[in-house]
This record gives C-alpha cells, structure tokens and sequence, in this order.
C-alpha cells in the first residue's frame, strides 16, 4: 500500500540527491503506476481541492483533485514541478510572455500514470476535460504556498498577483457545481 510518510521520504532522498526535478520525477513515476497501492492508501477522490502531503522552503508535495470540467487561469510557479496523475486527465496549455500579455504556446494532456515536469519559468493553465473527478500528485521545488508568483486574467491574459484566495474559492465553486450536477 502507498504510504505517505514513505513517498515522501522518497521524494527528500531523490532531491537531496539531484538537487532538480528529475530524481523526484522517477520516484513520482515509479508512484503513479502503481495505481491500486496509490488509491488504497490515498483514497479515491471525493472532491475537488487538494491536500499537503509535505511541505517545507525546498519542497511542497500536494495531492490535487480537480472537479469535473473544472479549469485554472494561467499562472506561474517560479519553480520546478513534476505532476503525476493517477485518475481522471489533466490539461495543460502552456503560455508565453508577449509583450505585457501571453500567448498559448503548446499545450499537453496528462493521462493516468504520466509523471510529467514543468520547468521553473513555465506558464501554464490547467483544465480537467472529463465529466469525473481527476486526482494528481503535484510536487513543488520549493515553498509553493510562499513563492510570490503570478496568474494571469483568463479574458484580457494580463499578468497580476496571484491570489491564493480566490483560487481556494474556485476549488469551493467547482465542487458546488459538482454537487449540483451529481457524480456521473
């Protein structure tokens, strides 16, 4: 069975060793395919929003679950990721600075078990397309929840702060609407 306490451990050992994404991308992959150890000790997701597993100035470990057709604005990290979905499809559109707006720029859909990192500059919005819950690990080079970082309007794509309220209160309303609609 998945252990938190042990991934984790995993995941220090791999980014004491690498100092990078890679080494904690192999542990994430190594993870994420064995999805009936990962479920039974994570629990199948239930609704949207996400949990700490870890979180400390050089590393954040979150399990993420995004609602049914939920989407997150285009946003920064200003550090490396590696992401990890183990039910549901994750979306990515990746984005570049034009002038004082951003542009798409490719794009990538992550299925259950891809284990797939995110560079430190990297822009990118996140849409979960499929009418069920998607669960993914999400782990952060650093102090996620400290990291000055920006989002950017979904309409007008103009860069501002990010704020981590309102993107609590997405999770909130996407779960509401999910209640409202009922689990397929």
């Amino acid at each position: 069975m998945f252990d938190v306490e042990e991934f984790v451990a995993e995941c220090k050992a791999a980014l004491a060793e690498d100092k990078s994404h890679r080494a904690v991308r192999e542990v994430l992959a190594r993870a994420v395919s064995e999805l009936s150890e990962l479920l039974s000790g994570l629990g199948a997701p239930k609704e949207a929003g996400f949990v700490k597993l870890y979180h400390a100035d050089d590393l954040t470990i979150l399990n993420v679950v995004w609602a049914p057709l939920m989407t997150l604005m285009p946003h920064n990290h200003n550090m490396w990721a590696v992401i990890g979905v183990y039910t549901g499809r994750e979306d990515n559109i990746f984005w570049r600075r034009n002038g004082d707006a951003i542009e798409a720029a490719g794009a990538t859909a992550l299925s259950v078990k891809d284990a797939e990192p995110l560079g430190k500059d990297i822009i990118h919005s996140v849409t979960n397309p499929i009418e069920k819950l998607t669960g993914a690990i999400h782990i952060y080079g650093g102090d996620f929840f400290n990291e000055p970082r920006s989002e950017w309007d979904p309409e007008w794509l103009t860069e501002r702060s990010y704020d981590v309220e309102k993107n609590i209160r997405l999770f909130k309303e996407a779960n509401a609407r999910f209640a409202v609609r009922g689990s397929p």
